[in-house]
């Protein structure tokens, strides 16, 4: 069996203007913002190519250091030259987040599979979702993080793991509650692993029904692998993770069973 992957990328950002790759601690603030793309803009360089930053859209703070001289007095009062150093920062927008921008500057194109979407508008009560460089899910705001579907190597994959994170919600007492969902302990843990199993075996369910199995599966299998491999394959907490990611996905499908639960 293959190991598992992470099914999303970051690829180097850069700017689409100029061409050139933004270096240092800008790679990192740009990179782990969760767009598919790597191309980003200011504000008048969008408008420049003809398009527009979408109303409501936030930009992203990029560094860069400015180099010069500056004359300054000696101890015997000559002027003398000496280099300054100034740290300067603007702001940029991923091509995600304009419109207008010339076709050939698109990014590529997703086309959303109908089930899934079915699935997921169909879900009672479900958290917020944010756009994010990865994937998450947080109790205490209630939560999930996805990196854009165009970060994805197949949409599948994309929804695979949206499924997953949508299965750790479910264990929120708002929803069908499971234990120890808003406390759990360190990476690796029993907890942590067993809910970890919940999460990827609810969305393979999902999967199933949405009928995209077939291209998530390999990846999904050996995910599972490695945390049964943590928790020494215990055949227990396995049956015990399957019933409860079997609720989870019941749920999330909206299932009556569980619609009362809904608020």
């Amino acid at each position: 069996m293959a190991p598992w992957h992470k099914p999303w990328t970051a690829q180097l950002p850069q700017n689409l203007a100029s061409g050139r790759k933004y270096r240092g601690i800008n790679v990192f603030l740009l990179a782990t913002c969760g767009y598919g793309s790597p191309y980003w803009l200011t504000y008048k360089q969008a408008i420049d190519r003809g398009g527009h930053v979408r109303k409501g859209q936030h930009g992203t703070k990029v560094v860069f250091w400015k180099f010069g001289t500056r004359q300054v007095e000696d101890t015997d009062g000559e002027t003398i030259e000496r280099k300054s150093v100034f740290l300067r920062y603007y702001t940029v927008f991923n091509v995600e987040q304009c419109e207008g921008i010339a076709a050939r500057d698109a990014t590529r194109a997703v086309n959303p599979i109908e089930e899934c979407e079915r699935i997921l508008q169909g879900m009672p009560n479900p958290p917020a979702i944010e756009q994010e460089g990865r994937a998450w899910y947080r109790p205490c705001s209630d939560t999930v993080g996805i990196p854009a579907p165009n970060a994805f190597s197949s949409v599948e994959e994309y929804y695979s793991t949206l499924f997953h994170e949508l299965t750790h919600s479910t264990g929120h007492p708002k929803r069908v509650g499971r234990d120890g969902i808003e406390k759990l302990n360190t990476f690796a843990s029993e907890s942590y692993s067993k809910e970890e199993l919940v999460a990827e075996m609810g969305a393979a369910m999902l999967c199933g029904v949405a009928g995209i199995e077939r291209l998530t599966l390999s990846n999904s299998a050996a995910y599972l692998k490695s945390w049964m491999d943590v928790l020494k394959s215990d055949s227990r907490i396995v049956v015990s993770a399957a019933s409860q990611a079997q609720k989870a996905a019941d749920y999330i499908l909206g299932k009556e069973s569980y619609q009362c639960q809904a608020q």
